[in-house]
């Protein structure tokens, strides 16, 4: 059982309303000038992102498609295909790819499980999970390889936190993987972030001690003439939900404490308490001062209570309230919840982390309020607002628990023309080949479908054309607004077309697989 309450530091300012969110990207800072970076060439380096798992393509418990995260999709619409991303292989991605398993278990065995199968399927799971872990502890996927073709324009790393970030390089990360034990009865990739990691940085020998600031600074110093005055155009900045993501993936709150910014010390601690995470932020603009960017676009936390790996249990209480008494897992319904027995955090305790969270975003909204007064192109994309938006439980369903500014996300007409429109609840299926809700969140319930990953790469991209950066080859910053192409992922997102029929409404299967295989913990356990 989880869900036991320790006491909520002085920092924390609890509050019963909603930060309400910044929608203006300039924060309400005019530029410093009407004509900055007008009439200049773009820069060889037209994107880079530094990030963590919503920015490296996580989805469904695994980084694999990396050709589809936001980042990979902004590059596109920008036709630039130049962009360098890491690169991943073996059986569905690492650490352990939901939909992989699930669709393995579906054509084996069909959308259920009879008890008379059990004893197989939780063999042939075991199989695929070892399999994945052979792959990347003693097989290909154990040697990976720096970009050839230059520093990564992606350098977001899944399960880095503002620490890991600032001090984490190949050099610790090999020497992480090293140490760790080989554990052969544990059927888990150890160390998977280091691991993934080793791809996004460069690893030459003199590179070995370089961090991901580090490696955008040195993109930042190329140039593409003498008179050049960036060698990046657009540089995201998207880190700080792994300083609270834990409180719902192991439904346990630990504020932290002391060793919160040592990475070998800060694992017990799932949220960060609003000073300590304002004093890692802080670190992490000024070393973002020391990159040669035009523009920069700092974007906010989301509310990790959202996230619909986390189910709301019960009746909202009080009248008004956007919260539920109760957060467990999606598969564990209202009637068999147990309080004693079954995973949870509170609903007081879930007002707590949200709490926390609009601390850390007003603390960098006042960061790039500042930036702009001294003279930085720098601008704000709130996603915790976006997501307030797309909220379906918190606030679509439920009109009373509405805060004034709300008013509900416009999905392109592409996503609304989808039957059933998606929305931000756990993926289902309907047993015929489609879905029955859900869409947004891939099957870990922490991490965008590729079309959810679209919403974020389109806002990403209003702000981009507002800071007077050119989309199309040959065209002008006053072009057009450009919509990203949801056609095109549409038809990549197999979540959205054809999810596993074995996700009925009751997520028995999946609830399976993690009573047995512990799958959920094992694909969202970021820190190794």
């Amino acid at each position: 059982m989880t869900g036991a309450s320790e006491a909520v530091p002085e920092d924390v300012k609890v509050t019963h309303e909603p930060r309400e969110p910044k929608f203006d990207p300039t924060v309400g800072v005019p530029p410093p000038s009407a004509t900055l970076h007008q009439g200049v060439e773009p820069a060889p380096n037209r994107l880079v992102v530094i990030g963590d798992s919503l920015s490296h393509g996580f989805q469904s418990g695994a980084i694999y498609n990396t050709d589809i995260s936001y980042p990979a999709i902004i590059a596109h619409e920008l036709g630039w295909s130049s962009f360098r991303y890491p690169v991943y292989g073996g059986p569905g991605g690492l650490p352990i790819n939901i939909e992989y398993l699930l669709r393995e278990l579906e054509e084996r065995y069909g959308t259920d499980v009879d008890w008379w199968e059990a004893s197989r399927a939780l063999f042939r799971g075991r199989q695929l999970m070892d399999e994945i872990e052979d792959y990347y502890e003693r097989g290909p996927g154990s040697r990976p390889t720096a970009n050839a073709r230059g520093i990564n324009h992606n350098l977001s790393v899944f399960g880095w936190d503002l620490r890991d970030a600032l001090s984490q390089t190949a050099a610790t990360c090999s020497k992480a993987i090293k140490d760790a034990s080989d554990a052969f009865l544990i059927q888990v990739v150890e160390r998977s972030g280091e691991r993934a990691a080793l791809s996004v940085y460069p690893t030459a020998p003199q590179d070995s001690d370089v961090t991901v600031f580090e490696a955008a600074r040195r993109l930042g110093a190329e140039q593409q003439s003498a008179d050049g005055d960036c060698g990046i155009e657009t540089l995201i900045v998207f880190l700080g939900a792994n300083n609270a993501l834990q409180a719902v993936t192991t439904l346990r709150v630990a504020w932290s404490g002391t060793g919160y910014d040592d990475p070998d010390a800060n694992g017990s601690y799932t949220v960060w308490r609003p000073d300590h995470f304002a004093a890692e932020y802080d670190e992490v603009v000024q070393r973002v001062m020391a990159v040669g960017a035009r523009h920069v676009i700092w974007c906010t936390v989301p509310h990790v209570t959202i996230a619909p790996i986390a189910r709301g249990i019960g009746h909202k209480l009080p009248e008004r309230s956007r919260y539920f008494p109760f957060y467990t897992r999606p598969w564990i319904d209202t009637g068999s919840f147990d309080p004693r027995r079954d995973p949870h955090i509170t609903g007081d305790q879930a007002r707590q982390v949200d709490s926390a969270i609009d601390q850390y975003n007003v603390h960098i909204t006042e960061h790039v309020a500042a930036g702009r007064r001294d003279g930085r192109d720098w601008y704000l994309l709130d996603v915790a607002g976006l997501l307030d938006r797309l909220a379906s439980r918190r606030y679509i369903e439920d009109p009373n628990a509405r805060p004034p500014w709300w008013e509900p996300y416009e999905l392109p007409a592409t996503l609304k023309a989808l039957r059933p429109v998606p929305d931000s609840q756990f993926l289902t299926a309907d047993g015929e080949g489609g879905r029955a809700k859900g869409g947004l969140f891939s099957l870990d319930g922490v991490h965008p479908t590729t079309v959810g990953y679209g919403l974020i790469a389109q806002e990403l991209i209003n702000v981009m054309q507002l800071a007077g950066v050119a989309f199309r080859p040959g065209s002008v910053a006053s072009a057009s607004p450009v919509a990203v192409d949801f056609a095109r992922l549409i038809r990549r997102d197999t979540l959205i077309n054809r999810p596993p029929q074995n996700l009925t409404s009751g997520l028995a299967m999946l609830g399976w697989a993690d009573e047995t295989l512990d799958v959920v913990r094992r694909a969202l356990s970021f820190t190794g």
